[in-house]
């Protein structure tokens, strides 16, 4: 959760994040939060188990759970506006009103492609991390040995 948040918060702009249903945990109990595992024969990828919601976001005590990874972050609206607002003018020191720079309205399509890339990231980092090899070949070797023995522990 850590990685995940600290890469999308060093997007610009972005100033709050969230993992599944984030903040409004908060709000809830523990029965209304936790997600439900239940056994999935033939679901060998998720080691066999599947959660009967989604609400961890696809993340369980740092982890990946065979879940789809849901991340939504906010993002503040661009500076520049239309409608300038006052600042200062730090060579003359004085009040001054903002320039009108840019004409775009929004940056949100642009920060979630980077969110994507960010996210792609940190999801290799972490593959790397705990399946790596010198070749892509033993990392796919590694991962396989690991769904195998997940399996062989949940039968």
């Amino acid at each position: 959760d850590g990685r995940v948040g600290q890469a999308m918060l060093s997007i610009p702009a972005v100033k709050g994040v969230e993992i599944g249903i984030g903040f409004e945990s908060a709000r809830r109990t523990g029965a209304q939060v936790h997600d439900e595992i239940t056994m999935a024969p033939g679901r060998a990828i998720a080691g066999n188990v599947q959660r009967t919601t989604n609400r961890a976001g696809g993340l369980d005590g740092g982890m990946t759970n065979g879940e789809p990874v849901v991340v939504r972050v906010a993002m503040k609206p661009i500076s520049t506006l239309m409608k300038p607002l006052q600042t200062i003018d730090t060579t003359a020191s004085a009040s001054a009103e903002a320039v009108v720079e840019r004409s775009d309205v929004t940056a949100v399509p642009a920060m979630g492609v980077i969110a994507e890339a960010m996210l792609a990231l940190v999801l290799a980092d972490a593959m790397l991390e705990k399946f790596g090899g010198d070749s892509l070949g033993e990392m796919r070797r590694n991962y396989d040995a690991f769904l195998a023995h997940i399996a062989q522990r949940l039968q």
